[in-house]
C-alpha cells in the first residue's frame, strides 16, 4: 500500500550552505486513518560520483579530502578516502560527472557508463546520486586535479591498487559509502 500524504506546512529552517527544511505533513495509515508527523529534511540537491578504474595496471583513483561532518561525528583527522563526485547544479549527471572528474582528479575521460542512482540517506537527505565508472589511462591524464580554489576545495589525488583498496575498505580506511559501494559493484562486475 502506498500511502496518500497531504503536506500541511514546510518552514525553512536554514538556508546558508543548503537548505534545512521542517515539513509538517499527515499520513495515510494502513487502517485508513491519518496521522500527523513532523520531519526535517536537508535538500543539497543531486549529486554524481564515479570509480576510475584501469585494467592494465589493475589500479582505481581515489580522492582523500577534509570533511568537516565526518570530524565532528569522531573521524580524528576528519580526512576522507573517496571516489570522485560532485552536486549537479545545473548539469545532468554526466556532464556533472565529466566536469568534476577533470576538476578534482586531473583525468579526462573518454566514456562514462552510469550503473545505477540510489537516494544514499533518505531519512533526512533529499539527494539522489547518480553512480559512474569509467576506465582510465595514463594518457587522460589532462592536469594536476586536487579541485578548484575558488570552492575551497584542497584534494589529494590518489592511484591505489584494487586490492589493496577493497582491504581498506574492510580495516576501515575507506569509510565512504559511495566508495564502498562502487568498489563493491566493480568487484561483483568483475571489472577488474
Amino acid at each position: 500500500m502506498t500511502p496518500a500524504i497531504r503536506i500541511n506546512n514546510t518552514e525553512i529552517l536554514s538556508n546558508n550552505w543548503y537548505t534545512l527544511k521542517k515539513v509538517n505533513f499527515e499520513i495515510q495509515q494502513k487502517d485508513g486513518t491519518w496521522q500527523t508527523q513532523s520531519r526535517e529534511a536537508y535538500d543539497r540537491g543531486n549529486g554524481a560520483t564515479i570509480l576510475l578504474y584501469n585494467k592494465e595496471q589493475r589500479t582505481v583513483i581515489l580522492t582523500k579530502q577534509f570533511r568537516m561532518p565526518t570530524y565532528i561525528n569522531g573521524n580524528p583527522t576528519g580526512m576522507l578516502i573517496e571516489a570522485c563526485a560532485g552536486l549537479l547544479d545545473k548539469d545532468n549527471a554526466e556532464d556533472c560527472i565529466r566536469r568534476e572528474t577533470e576538476e578534482e582528479t586531473g583525468f579526462k575521460v573518454k566514456e562514462v557508463k552510469k550503473v545505477f542512482e540510489a537516494y544514499m540517506s533518505p531519512g533526512s537527505v533529499t539527494e539522489i546520486l547518480h553512480f559512474f565508472v569509467a576506465e582510465y589511462n595514463k594518457d587522460q591524464k589532462i592536469g594536476e586535479g586536487g579541485g578548484l580554489h575558488e570552492e575551497q576545495e584542497n584534494i589529494e589525488v590518489m592511484e591505489i591498487d584494487f586490492e589493496k583498496a577493497l582491504t581498506m575498505m574492510e580495516s576501515g580506511e575507506i569509510r565512504d559509502g559511495k566508495t564502498i559501494i562502487l568498489l563493491q559493484y566493480v568487484k561483483l562486475q568483475r571489472l577488474l
